[in-house]
């Protein structure tokens, strides 16, 4: 089969891999009919990746086709339309089995618990994905959701709105959203989902800006953000959402928020030593929540609420590629170039 792979720093290669075979009578295998770049794989693109090791395929963002099905697996069949999870579980742990698979008793490393992050789980930017215990990490897609849509599903969408959940963003509440990627925009109709009055946006790419007010949010044009912050919201907001993982937009978010604030942090940071400013956190009776989302807990609600028009994960989406073109929408989406947000691959192509 064709699929992306990873062969260092800035080098993604459209590849000839071997057809991945059924995991076991748990497992499944799909048939992908689009993938999606997600901004952690940009860790992977930069060189940070989970492992040291190259030539392995690279992506965690697919739905698609159920092609081949373990004799185990109940409630799914060849031919079925699935959203496959980004995240990945056992399916028997107490903590799977209620859809915390961040606390999977038998994937505890990252490189388990997700596709494409070296030799463990094959990349899902690929014509074919093989998907463990598969009755726990795919979801059968009604009709009313498209490829677009899904792709969004399988990670962005979950992870905002996870980021958003713990925040408790309750009604007439303000919220400050930095970084406007496509976990950004889609934590931006999170918040109003949730009852928002006001939601600002911060990002330094103009369009990203854009798409932003077009989903109701106002956006922060300042040199100062957080004095900006603070004006237009009358001492700080309520919530503030971090969805880049810089130390930078971290610490922005602390100071966004006004007293008794709360800082959900969903961006993807490799500091081990982020400079925690104790006394302000303190002081301001500050609420302070980072982890990594489990896709299966937030999925039934992100899917009735897409069903029902309440969110459009769609609208974040603005580049098409053929997979065959793998490599230059990693360059585009890396360089933040055309205006782009949310990247989708056809391997049919």
């Amino acid at each position: 089969m064709k699929a992306l792979t990873y062969e260092g720093p800035q080098q993604i290669s459209f590849t000839e891999l071997p057809d991945p075979a059924l995991p076991d009578g748990a497992g499944a295998v799909v048939r992908v009919t689009a993938a999606g770049i997600c901004g952690s794989d940009l860790h992977i693109y930069a060189g940070h990746g989970f492992t040291d090791g190259t030539g392995y395929g690279v992506g965690h963002e697919a739905v698609g086709e159920i092609v081949e099905l373990g004799s185990q697996v109940r409630g799914f069949a060849i031919g079925d339309r699935v959203l496959v999870s980004a995240s990945v579980g056992c399916d028997q742990c107490a903590s799977c089995k209620v859809g915390i698979v961040a606390a999977c008793e038998r994937h505890p490393l990252p490189i388990d618990a997700c596709y494409g992050l070296g030799g463990s789980l094959a990349g899902a930017q690929a014509e074919y994905l093989a998907v463990p215990h598969a009755a726990g990490n795919l979801v059968r897609l009604p009709d009313t959701v498209r490829d677009e849509a899904a792709i969004v599903l399988t990670d962005n969408a979950p992870t905002a709105w996870y980021g958003a959940r713990r925040a408790r963003i309750a009604p007439g509440e303000t919220v400050v959203v930095i970084g406007l990627g496509p976990v950004g925009l889609m934590a931006v109709q999170s918040a109003f989902a949730m009852g928002a009055s006001r939601v600002l946006g911060l990002d330094p790419v103009v369009e990203r800006c854009q798409r932003a007010v077009e989903l109701g949010a106002e956006t922060i044009e300042s040199e100062d953000p957080k004095a900006a912050i603070r004006d237009m919201l009358s001492g700080g907001a309520d919530v503030a959402i971090e969805a880049v993982g810089a130390d930078a937009t971290i610490q922005l978010a602390i100071s966004a928020v006004g007293h008794r604030g709360r800082v959900s942090v969903i961006g993807v940071s490799h500091n081990r030593a982020f400079p925690f400013h104790m006394q302000l956190a303190q002081v301001k009776e500050l609420e302070f929540h980072i982890g990594l989302c489990s896709i299966q807990y937030e999925l039934p609600t992100l899917l009735r609420l897409t069903a029902a028009g309440r969110l459009r994960p769609e609208a974040v989406v603005t580049h098409r590629f053929p997979m065959s073109d793998g490599a230059n929408a990693y360059r585009m989406f890396a360089d933040r170039a055309d205006g782009v947000s949310k990247v989708v691959l056809d391997p049919r192509q």
